[in-house]
């Protein structure tokens, strides 16, 4: 079959690969029909953070499922699913306590798309005829399938991503009285965190300095504020910061108020960030890093767009049919998201 491969900085090419098959009873064969490049791909592909290729790309994803192995009760050929870009089996310790991205089952990191990134697993990228799944009942989430598959693709990664920023904060046991959200954009995550902010009802500015992304935040609900976020801003209880800029992120940290909590999906591949932890331990700030669990966030944020509350389509940026892949993702700007029917 055929997979699209990251070889270098601005470098894809499409090389043929073995099919998969199932050889577990618990597996499943899908064919993906919308993948779209996470920030992170962007990064990659820009030659912007260590991952030398070569390697499958691709982890967010909608795809039809096309086989399953005889243990499988959840999905059947023909449903619509989103796979969790992490690989987790539901069923240990970690999983069940919704860590799904620290799955026991599996080595550390194990991940589709992402090459050394993923300690060197090769999962397969979702740019793929075909993809394997090897805990079908557990990773495969059904899906609508008159819902815009590219729309959803985020729902793997991303869009999750900015789900659990402010989520946790705007209903259920951890909501904050106060529900003004305050997101410094850098990419397609902060986008989500101000789309979900926004259909959960919360009041959202938006700081980034570029026009594009503001202009979608507005679609999505915001209210955006178009500049290089250098200066603090008015104290917000629920931040999130989504750019790889140090300066940001302390910007962020600063204009967290009381008792707060700021959340950053940024990812410093350059060392160590100095944080104001003093201003931080005075307000008693709450900072929070590391991978979404992916798996465990999923339905929530299927369902505030299956109830009409968030629409995602504004973030999908550039959109290019299967057979461009290797170009397309080798020149993409903004988000993009590849199709085929």
């Amino acid at each position: 079959m055929r997979a699209l491969w990251y070889v270098r900085p601005g470098r894809l090419e499409w090389r043929e690969s073995p099919e998969p098959r199932i050889t577990d009873p618990a597996a499943a064969i899908v064919r993906p029909v919308a993948v779209a490049t996470c920030d992170l791909d962007g990064w990659i592909v820009r030659g912007e953070i260590p991952a030398p290729g070569p390697f499958p790309v691709g982890h967010e994803f909608v795809a039809e499922v096309v086989e399953v192995g005889e243990a499988v009760t959840g999905v059947a050929p023909g449903d619509r699913v989103s796979v969790p870009f992490q690989i987790s089996c539901g069923r240990c310790g970690p999983c069940r306590a919704g860590l799904t991205g620290r799955c026991r089952a599996v080595p550390s990191g194990s991940a589709y798309g992402m090459g050394p990134l993923s300690h060197g697993m090769q999962w397969g990228g979702a740019v793929a005829d075909l993809i394997l799944v090897p805990y079908a009942d557990d990773m495969c989430v059904p899906v609508p399938a008159d819902l815009d598959a590219a729309a959803l693709a985020g729902l793997s990664d991303n869009l999750v991503d900015g789900w659990r920023t402010v989520a946790p904060y705007l209903s259920g046991p951890g909501e904050t009285a106060d529900a003004r959200v305050l997101v410094f954009g850098g990419g397609s995550g902060g986008l989500y965190a101000a789309g979900v902010a926004a259909a959960l009802g919360a009041e959202v500015t938006y700081v980034d300095r570029a026009e594009s992304r503001c202009a979608v935040a507005e679609r999505l609900g915001a209210r955006a504020i178009c500049e290089p976020a250098g200066r603090k801003y008015p104290s917000h209880p629920i931040v999130v910061h989504t750019s790889r800029n140090q300066d940001t992120l302390r910007t962020a940290l600063r204009s967290t108020s009381s008792a707060g909590v700021c959340t950053d999906t940024g990812i410093f591949f350059n060392g160590d960030v100095a944080l104001p932890l003093l201003e931080m331990y005075v307000k008693g700030v709450t900072f929070v890093t590391g991978r979404i669990d992916a798996r465990a966030a999923m339905p929530a944020a299927l369902d505030l767009i299956t109830s009409g509350r968030l629409d995602p389509s504004p973030v999908v940026g550039e959109r290019a049919p299967w057979d461009q892949a290797p170009a397309a993702w080798a020149e993409h700007t903004s988000r993009l998201v590849l199709t085929r029917t």
